[in-house]
């Protein structure tokens, strides 16, 4: 009422008006407390305020509060980043501002009919989602950051109304003091990369075909002191694998066993063949060779292929030749791609080796919760066994 009689008043002069909105103010001072601070919160334009304010890693977690919003008002509020070629991911979240006027992330939960809802101070990372169907979020360059931009927008519609405030925030990839340097030793492609280089031991991480690559390396190669793999197979598979004499064939598969849903999308999980069966027997990966160290990070609802299996059998493996007892964590309700916490799930996308988009399973919630946990879980590994040595990943 006060900001409305202002407009009406701003020909006759501006006394008239700050004189009839101070009287307003006074009068809310009168009735709470409360309604004070927020009368004083909404005469401030709104905005966004971050912590940490301008740059965060992009494993730490991201506070989020916006300001100068009137009490208990409902507003929505929407995340995009735009990925390395263009393409825009968005996630939306609907709230309604406390009596003070201001919206906490960490305490006030996202109301229905968002990406998400729930008190979920991180929900609107983990929930982008891509524009356009079948993409997934990579991150190929790391010496650039990620920008994150929010908008903030008045009321809880299906289309956005006024737009109340913007703010723009990086996640960076390398910390300060950090550098990436391209090691093309052996070979070229992006298929590993060298990290934390010091000291004689060597830690492997692969994430699905990666996995079993890393397998391969520690099973065959010296110096081999930690491997995680994240999904992976136990299995030689998509390509014959050479190492000096050595050949290994890919694991078979039966084109057959695909299922197709009502949208298009694949479901490849029964494809591969038994590694355990004749004529795929060829295909396992001797990892009781391997001197170092195994922790196995499973995505129980991985619908890629059946990663449980195959390290539950890495497992039997290993003790069977009288080798330690790798480490298994598995995740409810994850999926194929546990990438680093607050990433979005990737629900399906193109599969180069199928031709067509693929399911690689998980339900956003609990894949969100899995990727914080193993990333925990991962350092922890390579703390205990490495201190400090030398680390690849294998991104494929």
């Amino acid at each position: 009422m006060a900001l409305a009689a202002r407009g009406r008043l701003r020909g006759a002069g501006t006394l008239c008006a700050q004189t009839l909105l101070l009287r307003c103010r006074h009068r809310l001072l009168r009735r709470s407390p409360a309604r004070a601070l927020g009368a004083a919160a909404s005469s401030m334009a709104p905005s966004v305020q971050f912590s940490p304010a301008q740059r965060s890693l992009f494993d730490e977690p991201l506070a989020i509060v916006v300001q100068g919003l009137c009490p208990q008002q409902a507003v929505t509020l929407r995340l995009s980043l735009q990925d390395e070629a263009g393409e825009l991911f968005q996630s939306c979240a609907r709230y309604q501002a406390e009596s003070s006027g201001e919206l906490d992330l960490t305490s006030s939960p996202a109301l229905p009919g968002g990406s998400f809802c729930g008190l979920e101070p991180m929900g609107l990372l983990w929930s982008l989602q891509p524009q356009k169907p079948f993409l997934r979020l990579v991150k190929r360059d790391v010496q650039s950051p990620f920008c994150l931009e929010l908008e903030v927008f008045e009321g809880h519609g299906p289309v956005p109304r006024r737009l109340l405030a913007r703010s723009a925030h990086e996640r960076g990839f390398l910390r300060d003091g950090v550098r990436r340097i391209l090691v093309r030793e052996g070979g070229s492609g992006p298929h590993s990369s060298c990290l934390l280089v010091k000291g004689p031991g060597i830690g492997l991480l692969g994430i699905s075909k990666g996995g079993d690559l890393c397998i391969s390396m520690a099973s065959f190669l010296k110096g081999i002191t930690a491997t995680v793999t994240i999904n992976g197979s136990v299995a030689n598979v998509a390509a014959v694998l050479h190492y000096k004499d050595i050949t290994i064939p890919p694991l078979g598969i039966n084109l057959k066993r695909i299922k197709i849903d009502k949208s298009g999308v694949a479901d490849i999980v029964d494809v591969l063949n038994n590694p355990l069966e004749e004529p795929d027997r060829q295909s396992f990966i001797p990892l009781e060779k391997a001197e170092g160290h195994f922790m196995f990070i499973v995505g129980k609802d991985d619908h890629n292929w059946k990663s449980e299996f195959f390290a539950t059998e890495a497992s039997n493996r290993l003790q069977a030749h009288g080798k330690e007892k790798p480490e298994i964590v598995c995740y409810p309700g994850a999926g194929h791609y546990i990438e680093p916490p607050f990433s979005p799930m990737c629900s399906a996308s193109m599969h180069l080796l199928v031709g067509s988009p693929v399911m690689w399973g998980g339900e956003p919630k609990a894949h969100s919760v899995a990727q914080v946990d193993a990333w925990q879980k991962i350092q922890a590994f390579f703390h205990k066994h490495l201190s400090g040595k030398q680390c690849v990943r294998s991104n494929l």
